[in-house]
């Protein structure tokens, strides 16, 4: 009877050092990031966004502390429990891994952090501060973001991992998308927002890049979650998990083309890359009820609405003229990642609860 009450408290002892070692990464953090903001900011009385900004110094320490953390924090986690997994990977594997989810939680933490000293600077117009406040609000930014991004990379799973994809490519997206020199855009299409060669073009081309990359990460993730489901007797198909993870692979390496090579810099290789990803996704939904045999019927019945989804959108664009082009990408981006966002939620689930059934 005793061994269970050991086996609880190893894991409060190893959930309570995370959260201490987290702790830490983020104190370093802020002091680090006050100092960049004293040293910035010393004399002078900087506004809190525009220009030379506090905001933005605090971004820029922001992403590049965060990415610092996620490393830190991912190459730590391997022995954490339910985290083992990454042990086996070959190195090559384990540095794209992390550097896929060290950009993605850095870049959500710096537009966050961008985000926040914006509405700050809305909210107090005309308001300057001086050195010692810029400091500790430099500071405030880095330990809060360090903190979070450890914790974060430190309990990546196949779920939480589609969760900030979809966190990701909405921020980033959406941002673009209000910040465009052109307001009109909307009006071609919208791989226009990648050729207006400003600050949201390049957001947006960089984000398309790293999104491809995570989802190609996800292949290690849903390889795994695959493989348990048919050691355990739910999905009937060795090779189902080698297939789901290929055509996951395909999927990211066209849509990080899609950014790679913008529609002003390559029209024939972005088209490529965009009707690879479409392709690669349409045969992930048709292959599901085969490759995935085993699965929760309303996870079927879900993937039967996102297809007919996809299909309404393109009869509403191509026969019936109702959608213009924008609106048309725009709707079949929003189906493509609601479903592997809903793939992997279901996928998790049914992971957890073979895993529930074997240890009761």
């Amino acid at each position: 009877m005793a061994e269970p009450v050991l086996q609880v408290r190893s894991e409060t002892r190893t959930t309570v050092g995370l959260e201490s070692e987290a702790v830490v990464v983020g104190g370093i953090a802020a002091v680090l990031g006050g100092a960049a903001g004293a040293i910035a900011f010393a004399g002078s009385a900087p506004p809190i966004w525009g220009g030379w900004s506090i905001g933005l110094l605090a971004a820029i320490v922001v992403v590049i502390l965060g990415v610092t953390a996620s490393y830190v924090g991912y190459w730590r986690a391997r022995h954490l429990t339910g985290q083992e997994w990454r042990l086996t990977l070959p190195p090559w594997k384990f540095i794209l891994d992390a550097t896929n989810v060290a950009s993605v939680h850095a870049l959500i933490a710096g537009i966050g952090t961008i985000a926040g000293f914006v509405l700050l600077s809305l909210s107090f117009r005309g308001v300057t501060l001086d050195g010692w406040v810029a400091a500790v609000s430099v500071s405030a930014a880095a330990g809060l973001s360090a903190y979070w991004i450890y914790l974060s990379v430190s309990k990546i799973d196949t779920g939480k991992l589609s969760m900030l994809l979809v966190l990701f490519i909405s921020i980033t997206v959406l941002t673009s998308m209000a910040t465009a020199s052109d307001p009109l855009w909307w009006e071609y299409h919208f791989s226009l927002l990648g050729t207006l060669g400003d600050k949201s073009a390049s957001l947006f081309n960089i984000s398309l890049i790293i999104a491809g990359l995570l989802v190609t990460t996800f292949s290690l993730y849903l390889q795994r979650d695959i493989r348990a489901l048919f050691d355990t007797g739910v999905l009937r198909y060795r090779w189902s998990a080698r297939t789901i993870s290929t055509l996951f692979i395909v999927m990211g390496l066209m849509l990080a083309g899609v950014g790679a090579f913008p529609l002003n810099v390559n029209a024939t290789m972005h088209n490529i890359c965009a009707a690879g990803m479409s392709v690669a996704f349409g045969l992930l939904l048709l292959a599901s009820p085969l490759v995935l045999r085993g699965m929760p019927w309303t996870f079927f019945a879900v993937t039967g609405g996102f297809f007919a989804a996809m299909v309404g959108s393109v009869i509403l664009f191509a026969v019936t003229g109702y959608f213009n082009l924008t609106f048309f990408e725009l709707v079949v981006f929003i189906i493509i990642f609601g479903w592997i966002a809903t793939f992997i939620r279901f996928l998790s689930a049914t992971v957890a609860q073979a895993q529930s059934e074997i240890a009761d």
